[in-house]
């Protein structure tokens, strides 16, 4: 229980917290990077960067299907 709660009290901005989100959704992370964001993001804010980033991801699909599907 006190893991969690140390964990959640991590540093890291949401902001970086999102740029990482945004590699690992493209599948390129350098490993020092991986490991250097382990240590620094709050678990909170990467479960909602990944639904963030899910929702975006969702909403672009929907945009480019309508785009083709109108012509």
């Amino acid at each position: 229980m006190d893991d969690l709660k140390s964990a959640s009290k991590r540093k890291a901005s949401f902001f970086a917290t999102m740029k990482a989100v945004f590699w690992s959704f493209l599948g390129i992370r350098k490993k020092n990077d991986y490991e250097q964001d382990a240590a620094q993001l709050n678990p909170v804010h990467v479960i909602m960067a990944g639904i963030f980033g899910a929702l975006i991801f969702i909403a672009i699909l929907v945009f480019i299907v309508k785009a083709v599907v109108a012509k």
